[in-house]
């Protein structure tokens, strides 16, 4: 037998295996009885394709819509828009998460949003969460958070006196002063975009990793070829993770200062060598880089949403109008988070326009589960998710679903269901909620506040319509046209 019989041979042998591989994982598991497209036994790519085009939360909610709850949308992927699904993802110990997190962030070590492990989690969430309570960000950071959401709604006036018809892009400044915000916390001061109106090197860094984030974890072969194109662009994209790591350098120096310089590290540090932990300078970096994505494009795109949905409602703009008025003058985030009508405000947004409303990918633990009251039974290893867009979305759940009403949060209101409150999750669940829920939380009512305080009778921009708000969804959502122009009274 020649060298090249023996070639063909082995490599029929190759293509026999994985195709037996591939027939099994098809037919011969617990999945097979999964309800999906004829094509997702086989393949994801329709999946990963939909992600890559920004439409993911589209493709996932439009299979519910067709086959169910649980739709199988991968040979070894299943999403579910089910409450009870979604309790038993999130109950303690959770889920893991998906390896997927580990490969979109491309670190060569986890930090607290990409690590797989429960108890490894548990321990660096139990060493960073001093910092993000509510109590302490009350007390030692309010004041610098409320200057710089101030110094925002200052620069939306003043670019708006710049245009006749008052016109500016409130999306533009939310993004500098969230960006800002982050900033001063894990930094240890602002970026200074609120200043120049203008993107620093970092920020123009993070977006390239977030474009390259999504090819990174959905076409791994794919990554490894494009970054290696020696070109400044491809480099940045592709590239770009040691970029960020790179620019992180300011955490690690703010976190070994004192006093008004230090940041939200700091605390952090001091906890963990109370606990005999450890957060080393490479740890720090990661969070800082990471933290700052997870801060920033997130509540400035939901802050603008809000915008956008009262101004188009001249009856809630003006009552909401009424209520922040009645502050005194030296409110306090604790005296805004009484108001009723702008609580019911912030909980519609986050149902209809929370910022991560994708499918939250974790792994089926040892032993595997029939997920709640599902009748299904996913094998140990099987990668499981909901996305709250779904679940937001369910009229079993909140009647009318697409219609943006407030009257559903307000006191007197009818209770919402069990299933209804399980599924409400703009924030995620569990064990792996959002680390920095009070930030964006404080964020989102002291910038409500002093807009509507100070910017009574503005309107939405002709130029600014319900298509040129339609979501573009790369984990997060954004607005397609990346702006939200408004227009102020002169």
């Amino acid at each position: 037998m020649d060298n090249l019989t023996i070639f063909y041979l082995s490599l029929l042998a190759v293509v026999a295996v994985w195709l037996l591989q591939v027939l099994r994982q098809a037919y011969f598991t617990s999945l097979r009885s999964i309800p999906g497209p004829w094509y997702t036994p086989f393949t994801a790519l329709p999946l990963k394709l939909s992600a890559l085009a920004g439409k993911r939360i589209f493709y996932i909610h439009d299979l519910h819509q067709k086959y169910g709850p649980i739709v199988r949308v991968g040979p070894d992927e299943i999403a579910c828009a089910s409450p009870a699904g979604l309790k038993e993802i999130n109950k303690v110990p959770s889920f893991p998460k998906s390896q997927w997190y580990f490969r979109q962030a491309g670190q060569p070590r986890h930090g607290v949003f990409t690590m797989v492990d429960n108890r490894t989690h548990q321990r660096r969430r139990k060493m960073l969460y001093k910092g993000f309570g509510q109590g302490f960000l009350r007390e030692n950071w309010e004041g610098r958070l409320r200057e710089q959401i101030e110094a925002a709604v200052m620069r939306i006036e003043e670019e708006a006196k710049i245009h006749a018809d008052g016109e500016v892009d409130c999306l533009k400044w939310w993004t500098c002063m969230t960006a800002d915000i982050s900033a001063m916390l894990f930094f240890g001061e602002p970026f200074g975009m609120l200043k120049t109106g203008e993107e620093p090197e970092f920020i123009k860094v993070v977006a390239k990793t977030m474009q390259g984030s999504i090819v990174r974890a959905d076409f791994p072969w794919l990554y490894e070829i494009l970054k290696r194109i020696p070109t400044e662009n491809f480099g940045r994209i592709f590239r770009a993770s040691s970029y960020v790591l790179e620019f992180a350098t300011p955490a690690v120096l703010a976190s070994k200062k004192e006093g008004g310089e230090a940041n939200l590290f700091a605390t952090m540090i001091a906890n963990a060598e109370k606990d005999d932990e450890q957060l080393d300078d490479y740890d720090v970096r990661i969070e800082a880089a990471n933290l700052i994505i997870a801060g920033s494009d997130t509540t400035a795109n939901t802050l603008t949403y809000l915008i956008w949905a009262v101004l188009q409602r001249p009856a809630l703009q003006k009552a909401l109008e009424d209520e922040v008025d009645k502050l005194p003058a030296d409110f306090r985030d604790a005296d805004v988070e009484k108001l009723p009508l702008l609580g019911a405000v912030i909980e519609e947004t986050l149902r209809l326009y929370g910022a991560a409303p994708s499918t939250l990918p974790r792994t089926v633990p040892r032993g595997g589960t029939s997920l709640g009251d599902s009748k299904y039974f996913l094998p140990e290893g099987t990668t499981v998710g909901c996305q709250s867009y779904t679940l937001h979305r369910d009229p079993r759940l909140f009647p009318d679903p697409e219609k943006f009403d407030h009257t559903r949060w307000l006191p007197g209101a009818p209770e919402f269901s069990e299933d209804a409150r399980i599924a409400f999750s703009p924030w995620g669940g569990g064990a792996r909620i959002c680390l920095g829920i009070h930030i964006a939380k404080m964020e989102l009512r002291l910038a409500t506040v002093l807009f509507f305080r100070r910017n009574k009778g503005a309107k939405v921009s002709p130029s600014t319509t319900p298509e040129s708000m339609e979501f573009q969804n790369y984990f997060l959502i954004a607005p397609i046209s990346h702006r939200c122009m408004i227009q102020l009274k002169q």
